[in-house]
């Protein structure tokens, strides 16, 4: 299984990105697919996740209304839109898998609780 994110790179402050998790070996409306970024210095956090059956999706409070999560089944892909992007938002972002659903006891699943993880990438936002 391999989970691939693409679409980083550099955006102005109020600008927009589109991040696309691609998967092989792996049916992703099978998996509850989260993102998740990490600043330098700062913790890995989760931003969304898409459940899987349900499609319910999740945001970080720092991603609500303007971030969007959705699946491309036609593409096995998941993208993440970013609007109304922040210095904040630079970080180093990747996705990950999980047949599990996107919430456990206490909240959104995190990063050790995935079944697969991809490699990121990188997020930029100047002002």
């Amino acid at each position: 299984v391999q989970l691939q994110a693409s679409g980083g790179g550099l955006a102005q402050t109020g600008g927009s990105l589109r991040l696309s998790c691609a998967a092989s070996g792996i049916i992703m409306e099978d998996f509850s697919i989260g993102w998740f970024r990490q600043a330098p210095g700062k913790e890995r956090e989760v931003v969304s996740c898409i459940n899987r059956r349900d499609d319910n999706l999740y945001y970080a409070e720092s991603a609500k209304g303007r971030f969007t999560v959705s699946r491309d089944n036609a593409k096995n892909t998941v993208v993440l839109q970013m609007t109304g992007l922040k210095s904040e938002d630079t970080a180093a972002y990747t996705c990950a898998a999980e047949l599990g659903p996107c919430t456990v006891i206490g909240g959104l699943r995190e990063w050790s609780q995935y079944d697969y993880w991809g490699q990121g990438t990188q997020v930029t936002v100047s002002s």
